[in-house]
């Protein structure tokens, strides 16, 4: 589905986390929708390399990209001399940043901070001296415990990646004021689900790791009051159509992709037993992340939908029936 009238073909794009969950899914939008659309996927890619908190630096994998066709380039975005590379070497049309760190366990600030608020700056500059349009991932975590639904304006993160998010998007609202010859979007992610996200490992979302704990014959494993513990989820190919929408915004600014509907982890087991055809009794365990925890989140959707023209497509039981036989193709190649 192209979602909106530009034709992409003969543009130059710039992917960054071109690797990861969202990046890759848009990488092939892009190469499927618009075959002449010159695409350039820079990602980091994965090493061995941890943080403190034991997970990976980089959960990009190459798998991500099999059967692309456009350029990938192995860089970093702290890398100075990568951007100008690409400023000197490139003309780009469009920008979608999706590079970060988004493990929102990671206690390392100076390289959360230098990752995604600075190499973000650095990479609108660029997009400015290109007269490329920018959309970016800001997310959900920028909102921590406000109220639901939650909405543009009212943000309290508690945890050193929300807080990076919101300092993106105060950038933005800097950048705006200058009356640029570009727009600038920053959409807010909720909880995303959806093919790509396996190899993020133990951040990955709680559909495919539950559903691969019921594929194995174990019961879901839930935090306990999971039943009251809600979240806004949104499938993969909903967070495509706003990155898409966001190329042409009646007015630049920092939008929510959600459903604009809170559903709770006890959902998203009871429809995965459906769906697989099981019937364990849930495991509920005590949950380590009190204070770093969002208990409940639902995006305000009004101005998404104004602006942008986005509404999601899928509902929960949607997204998952959709995203079963990729789940299934996981389980066999990836973790039998």
């Amino acid at each position: 589905m192209k979602y909106i009238d530009i034709d992409f073909n003969n543009k130059t794009i710039l992917i960054t986390g071109a690797t990861g969950f969202i990046g890759s899914n848009l990488c092939f939008y892009f190469q499927e929708n618009f075959s002449e659309a010159k695409i350039i996927a820079l990602d980091c890619f994965r090493s061995g390399e941890t943080f403190s908190n034991g997970n990976l630096k980089s959960f990009g994998h190459f798998k991500n990209l099999i059967g692309f066709k456009g350029t990938v380039i192995s860089g970093d975005i702290n890398d100075k001399e990568i951007l100008l590379n690409l400023e000197n070497e490139y003309k780009f049309d469009y920008i979608f940043h999706q590079a970060a760190i988004s493990d929102t366990t990671v206690s390392e600030q100076d390289l959360m901070v230098k990752t995604n608020v600075n190499a973000y700056e650095d990479l609108l500059k660029l997009a400015i001296k290109h007269k490329a349009n920018m959309i970016y991932a800001s997310s959900a975590a920028t909102y921590g415990d406000a109220s639901s639904p939650q909405t543009v304006g009212n943000e309290s993160p508690n945890n050193v990646y929300g807080f990076s998010k919101l300092m993106m998007d105060n950038i933005t609202y800097s950048y705006l004021k200058k009356g640029l010859d570009i727009s600038i979007v920053g959409l807010r992610y909720f909880n995303v689900y959806g093919p790509k996200e396996f190899f993020k490992n133990k951040t990955a979302s709680t559909v495919v790791q539950f559903a691969h704990q019921l594929l194995k014959g174990n019961a879901p494993k839930l935090f306990e009051g999971s039943d009251k513990i809600l979240r806004d989820f949104i499938y993969i190919e909903d967070v495509i159509q706003a990155n898409i929408k966001a190329c042409s915004p009646k007015k630049s600014g920092i939008y929510n992709v959600g459903t604009g509907k809170a559903r709770s982890f006890q959902d998203i087991a009871d429809i995965l037993q459906k769906e697989l055809g099981t019937s364990f009794q849930t495991e509920y365990i005590p949950n380590p992340y009190i204070g770093q925890y969002q208990f409940h989140t639902e995006a305000n959707v009004q101005a998404s939908k104004e602006e942008l023209g986005f509404e999601a497509r899928f509902e929960l039981e949607d997204g998952i029936k959709a995203y079963i036989p990729e789940i299934k193709r996981l389980f066999e190649q990836e973790v039998k």
